[in-house]
């Protein structure tokens, strides 16, 4: 055994790019890699037919030795395990600093300095207690079903838009990306914004224009009734916000290093300043406090714990005179904020080092961290100070803050700061991860080399950052932001709750802790909350939702992700065939489902799979479009030699379908002959009761041209598969002529009805009825009486039948001697009975080259490898029966539109050769004819 080296060295893999534009990306199991060296093809394990593991893994690598780069891969997912540290420019990030601090940075925000205390005097103790648990666990359950979808396998870049767009597919997941990308674009001049009217406040010397003072009313303010409230003006917001965007961007080029090195500052403070609140908190009140801050006090806590809500001006001080009046609905809008930004880590999948492992920790840690903390400041600012105090100080946790008021400034700028570097950071990776993907070609601009920085995508979030701090009013887009991260919020839910209620095979996610209540609980929620907020804006937040996903299906590239729909269409599939059973489905239920036989009697031109016009045909029999159709084509070879050539021909016969907009499927069988091709294709195609019922094929109008024994044996072979398999047929002759959809047709569509056939022939011509090519068409039904006399009786029995099945139709009755007077005169006549003489001489010529062969080799009568028995006078019957019918067709519906006949079945012991001439002389000189033969199985119903 060959020994092994640095077998301690770690084992890295390397991050997955996307390097192919199909957007199909977990069929791992097929991946196709480039053809390894000659050396390496010889393997012990060359008897199983594949690339031993240690070569297929690249495990050689453990051993010294050098396996060759992969040319290519499947799905855009290049996996390769290399030696050693990792490569410089794979620099990865673990919890701490890839998830935990990210998130805790954007939770934290502005809301919790300036708002928070006012919300407790606002909403009371219990009440906000009650707010702070309710949005903390809208956020809980999104972290877990997020940890849920993060840990079912590995995750490229694009956080939660790559969770959503792979479990419920990429129309969904692009509609939600985007906005989730807005949201976070936006909420960056948000914090921005934030952070310039803190400073202005903190240092109004600092503002470059005048300050906009305004003087509002108070019951409560102790000492008088008007407080002059001093903005900063919009000229300064602009200026300074833009200023700092710009530097964030700097900071944000630098790449994820600069970031990492940066944001642990911004941290460090703001957790400082936050020691400092509670510090403050304890040791109050001191010698300077305001009169409102009691200390710890019980009397306060008492006092505070019911709700006052009350009416407000703009600045949130409460004045009777007021135009907000504040409640609970309210409060959830205006303290949810403070608990996003747990996606932040997920943003950043694509810098993680193991995402399975540092998504889940570092997200329900800042989750329940931030809303801990929440939970024990509703309560210490309860007892701090009075309702009064609570309602009127803005700044409070400065006032409270140990030693000076001048850290909470601090602690506000550099958390708002903070919390705008991740959303700069975050938001370009999204964008760029929806761009990498292909879907879009209008993103193909943003999309970013894997370990690469996204430039361009950063420089466009920026600009969208910049112009809204250049609108410098935030009131009417800030809900919307929300509404956006909830939506991604439920999204998130959403997808965990299908997934896991699927439980496909491929569902095992490494974090344990989930279940389908709990996603779908957290997805409530989710929406119970946009509600609250704002029902218009909910309203406009999908209605924006609903745009980008029309303009996805109409404009994006088709992908299939595996994601959980198709696994739910799946079950659904199975369900409803276990549901419809195995019996007999009822005649109001049925649906045609065609098997429409493809392969040509003569040749095609080269790479066209089947005759242009067979899906224009089976389109004609559908009802707006709804049932399926199976079209299926055979290949003469061995299975072995031939199955990459059936594999090739699919795919083109798929293509075509779907070129066609023709809803079905294609299917390729590989067998000696076409009949036996067939024969195992009416047997096994279809399950339940979603196996074909009609088989379509095209007439053999070239049987003489191109063969004279194989062409009619297998036409007649097949006819005969379908009547023991009990399957309708219906045969076109033709479909050269047939007409698409564009080309409209008048006059009648005529039906020879001269079976009881189960109504399939009525059926038939009120679906061409429903197809634009024929709307404009009326129904004649024909019908055979053998005297005159019956003529009359049956006219209106078969009118009675026809109303009773709403169908509006022309009754005519034809009598056989009426076929017979037309035999005997006019040129029409005289050249069917040509047609008829040339029929019995080909006929009579072909049975003595029969009997001639049987004497020769001393065996009885055969045709077709079978013993026959011939009734010349049956012949004769047969031929001028079918001579009778063709001459009624010629003289009653030579300018119909379509003729419909009833197909005679292949009489028994007769020659296929035959039978071929009976029908020939059936069709003779009629463009367009379907014959129909059904199944014995009524498909209409008489009553409702």
């Amino acid at each position: 055994m060959r020994t092994t080296q640095n077998l301690d060295q770690e084992i890295s893999m390397s991050s997955i790019p996307n390097m192919e534009s199909d957007a199909s990306e977990e069929n791992h199991v097929e991946e196709h890699y480039a053809e390894f060296s000659g050396a390496q093809r010889e393997s012990k394990l060359e008897l199983f037919g594949f690339d031993s593991l240690v070569n297929k893994l690249g495990l050689k690598n453990m051993i010294g030795e050098q396996v060759p780069t992969h040319s290519g891969t499947r799905d855009g997912e290049d996996v390769s395990i290399t030696l050693g540290q990792p490569k410089p420019n794979d620099f990865k990030l673990g919890t701490m600093m890839g998830v935990f601090v990210p998130c805790l940075q954007n939770i934290l925000g502005i809301i919790y300095y300036i708002r928070f205390s006012w919300i407790v005097g606002m909403a009371g103790i219990g009440e906000s207690l009650l707010l702070v648990a309710f949005c903390g666990a809208c956020t809980f359950l999104t972290g877990i079903s997020l940890s849920a979808i993060a840990t079912n396998g590995a995750m490229k870049g694009g956080g939660p838009y790559y969770l959503i767009g792979r479990a419920l597919g990429p129309e969904v997941g692009i509609s939600i990306g985007l906005c989730f990308f807005l949201g976070n674009a936006v909420a960056g001049s948000m914090y921005v914004l934030g952070a310039v009217e803190t400073f202005l406040d903190a240092v109004p010397a600092a503002g470059i224009f005048k300050a906009t003072s305004t003087s509002v009313n108070s019951t409560l303010i102790p000492g008088g009734v008007k407080e002059t409230i001093h903005t900063p003006n919009l000229h300064d917001l602009q200026i300074y916000g833009v200023v700092i965007t710009i530097l964030l961007c700097f900071i944000v080029f630098g790449g994820v290093k600069i970031i990492n090195r940066v944001a642990p500052a911004f941290l460090v403070a703001v957790l400082f300043s936050l020691v400092c609140i509670f510090i403050g908190i304890f040791v109050a009140p001191r010698h300077n406090a305001p009169s409102g801050i009691t200390g710890l006090s019980l009397k306060t806590f008492r006092d505070n714990w019911s709700s006052d809500y009350q009416t407000t001006n703009n600045a949130g001080v409460p004045d009777p005179e007021g135009s907000i009046y504040w409640n609970f609905n309210a409060l959830v809008g205006l303290f949810f904020p403070a608990v996003t930004g747990i996606m932040a880590g997920s943003n950043r999948s694509a810098s993680l080092r193991d995402t399975q492992r540092s998504i889940p920790i570092g997200t329900l840690a800042a989750t329940l961290t931030t809303t801990a903390m929440y939970l024990i400041s509703v309560l210490l600012f309860g007892a701090l100070a009075t309702r009064e105090e609570l309602l009127t100080d803005r700044l409070l946790t400065a006032s409270v803050a140990w030693p000076v008021p001048a850290i909470i400034y601090i602690g506000i700028i550099l958390s708002t700061l903070g919390a705008a570097l991740q959303s700069l950071t975050g938001a370009p990776r999204l964008l760029a991860a929806i761009a990498n993907d292909d879907i879009l070609p209008i993103l193909k601009y943003f999309k970013a080399a894997d370990g690469g920085e996204p430039h361009l995508a950063t420089l466009f979030t920026v600009f969208i950052c910049i112009v809204c701090v250049v609108i410098g009013n935030l009131d009417l887009i800030t809900p919307t932001i929300t509404m956006f991260f909830l939506l991604c919020y439920a999204g998130v839910n959403l997808s965990c709750f299908l997934l896991d209620l699927l439980d496909a095979p491929s569902w095992r996610p490494r974090w344990k802790f989930h279940h389908w209540s709990l996603s779908l609980l957290g997805a409530s929620l989710c929406i119970v909350i946009m509600f609250l907020i704002s029902w218009l804006f909910t309203v406009v937040s999908l209605a924006l939702v609903s745009l980008i996903y029309y303009y996805v299906c109409l404009k994006g590239k088709a992908g299939d992700w595996g994601d959980g729909f198709k696994s739910a269409y799946f079950q659904l599939a199975l369900r409803s065939l276990r549901s419809l059973g195995a019996d007999q489905v009822h005649p109001k239920n049925w649906y045609p489902i065609p098997l429409i036989l493809c392969r040509p009697w003569g040749k095609l031109p080269e790479n066209v799979p089947c005759h242009p016009k067979l899906a224009d045909f089976a389109n004609c029999m559908k009802k707006k479009g709804r049932g399926m159709s199976i079209f299926v084509s055979t290949l003469d070879g061995d299975y072995y030699e031939c199955a990459e050539d059936a594999k090739a021909v699919c795919k083109q016969l798929s293509t075509y379908i779907e070129y066609k907009r023709c809803e079905g499927v294609a299917e390729i069988v590989v067998a000696p002959s076409m009949s036996e091709g067939f024969r195992g294709i009416v047997q096994t195609m279809g399950l339940g009761n979603l196996k074909p019922n009609i088989v379509v094929m095209r007439y053999p109008e070239i049987w003489r041209r191109e063969n004279l024994t194989e062409i009619p044996s297998t036409f007649v072979s097949i006819i005969n598969d379908c009547i023991v398999a009990n399957k309708a047929v219906v045969i076109v002759k033709g479909l050269d002529e047939w007409p698409n959809e564009y080309q409209r047709q008048f006059g009648t569509i005529d039906l020879y009805w001269i079976v009881r056939d189960g109504g399939l022939m009525l059926l038939l011509s009120q679906l061409l009825l429903t197809k634009e090519s024929f709307e404009s068409c009326k129904i004649q039904v024909f019908c055979i009486a053998e005297e005159d006399a019956e003529a009359e009786e049956l006219k209106a029995s078969v009118k009675q039948f026809l109303y009773d099945l709403r169908m509006q139709a022309e009754v005519i009755v034809v009598t056989i001697k009426s076929w017979e007077a037309h035999v005997e005169g006019g040129v029409q006549q005289d050249n069917s009975l040509k047609a008829f003489t040339g029929a019995q001489r080909r006929i009579a010529s072909y049975l003595a080259e029969m009997k001639e062969k049987a004497v020769k080799e001393g065996k009885p009568l055969m045709a077709d490898g079978k013993q026959v028995v011939v009734n010349e006078q049956q012949v004769d019957k047969f031929l001028y029966t079918t001579l009778k019918l063709n001459s009624t067709i010629l003289r009653y519906s030579r300018m119909a539109a379509v003729v419909l006949v009833s197909l005679p079945a292949p009489p028994i012991n007769h020659p296929a050769y035959f039978y071929m001439e009976y029908m020939d002389l059936l069709v003779e000189n009629i463009p367009r004819m379907l014959m129909v033969r059904g199944y014995q199985r009524d498909v209409y119903t008489l009553f409702t």
